[in-house]
């Protein structure tokens, strides 16, 4: 029979999961009982993608603000902190700075980049209107409405401790630098991405500098939640008192997770865990990409980049465009944009499970490594 299909991505309804549940067996479970309910097939080479919230939750990495005041009063015993270039996020941001302000001894100024967050949230109304030099509260940039939430995050932020907390806006680091070294003092680098160049800067310039991955590296007390690589670090809002950190321990989670399913189903994929996708939307410039990383951990199939030939070049080139595709030895064609497996399966199974309710934490994807000949 002729094949028709390509790739297939296929999000999996899941129990609700709560915290502390060895999700591992369910997963299994529920894929089992998927293919034969819907019906489909598992197949060589195909791939599990388990988002990293359902991972987390799981292991029960939470953490309290409580904690993340603590953890914040270990790093900065006294003092005034700068909170720098955090991300606009009610659910991202907001919840962990409750924790953070808590934990500060001195007072608190938050600065935020223009024209926009690390993630492309604006600040502002021109982006290309370029000025030297740091801004305070009475610049227009306090009153500024988010054109697709419509919140105005610096009353927000302020407004968590209007005594305590002052807001500043800057046109890049390196301005901040000029208008602040002198004074050295100290820093948090709120960046996801940046976080390593810009807390080098800082740090140069004379100030006492950690980042979000710094914050609750370490269990604040026994049965807490903690990440030692991110930190704070992809975390996102759980309840008004506590946020869910990014999973840990998470290679040991997908080699686990895929000898189950070979165990369960007799065909072993190839297993990842993933997170924001890597995409930016392209009506409001902003990025998906709040986590860390796409993919904090995958299968041994899933490393390096896709090796395939680009097909409409063959086409119109006039070869033997079969024996083509099958003669390719790896490698990216050209006019193929250089990325990884896992940041691209990792937005793929972003996309497809999305951040509602739909119940589908889990994606089946076939067909990824196929070519058009493949049968």
């Amino acid at each position: 029979m002729k094949r028709y299909s390509g790739v297939v991505s296929r999000g999996i309804r899941m129990p609700l999961i709560k915290e502390g549940t060895d999700i591992v067996p369910v997963i299994a479970d529920t894929l089992a009982a998927a293919a034969q309910a819907e019906p489909f097939s598992f197949k060589e080479h195909a791939v599990v993608g388990v988002t990293e919230s359902l991972v987390a939750r799981g292991q029960g990495n939470f953490v309290t603000l409580a904690d993340i005041s603590a953890s914040v009063a270990e790093l900065f015993p006294q003092g005034d902190v700068v909170i720098f270039s955090p991300i606009l996020s009610r659910n991202r941001f907001l919840p962990m700075l409750k924790g953070i302000v808590g934990g500060i001894k001195g007072k608190v100024n938050i600065v935020l980049t223009l024209p926009s967050d690390e993630v492309g949230n604006p600040l502002c109304a021109d982006p290309y209107g370029y000025e030297e030099g740091v801004f305070g509260e009475d610049s227009v940039h306090f009153n500024f409405v988010h054109p697709i939430t419509k919140s105005n995050y610096s009353k927000l932020y302020k407004e968590l401790d209007p005594e305590k907390i002052s807001i500043s806006y800057v046109w890049g680091i390196d301005n901040f630098i000029k208008a602040s070294a002198a004074k050295g003092g100290q820093a948090l680098v709120c960046t996801v991405h940046n976080r390593q160049v810009y807390s080098a800067k800082l740090s140069q310039a004379g100030f006492k500098t950690h980042t979000l991955a710094d914050i609750c590296a370490k269990p604040m007390h026994p049965g807490a939640g903690f990440n030692a690589e991110f930190g704070l670090l992809g975390s996102n809002y759980s309840n008004e008192d506590r946020v869910k950190l990014f999973p840990r321990d998470c290679q040991a989670f997908v080699d686990r997770l895929q000898q189950q399913i070979a165990a369960k189903t007799g065909v072993k994929p190839e297993v990842m865990i993933y997170g924001d996708g890597a995409y930016k939307d392209p009506a409001t410039g902003i990025w998906e990409l709040a986590d860390p990383l796409v993919c904090p951990a995958a299968t041994d199939g899933l490393s390096g980049m896709p090796h395939e030939t680009k097909l409409k070049l063959l086409i119109d080139s006039g070869k033997d465009v079969e024996k083509e595709v099958q003669a390719n030895a790896g490698g990216q064609a050209l006019g193929t944009t250089p990325r990884r497996l896992t940041d691209l399966l990792g937005s793929l199974c972003d996309l497809t499970s999305g951040s509602g309710d739909k119940g589908t934490p889990v994606i089946y994807i076939t067909g990824y490594f196929d070519n058009y000949y493949t049968k």
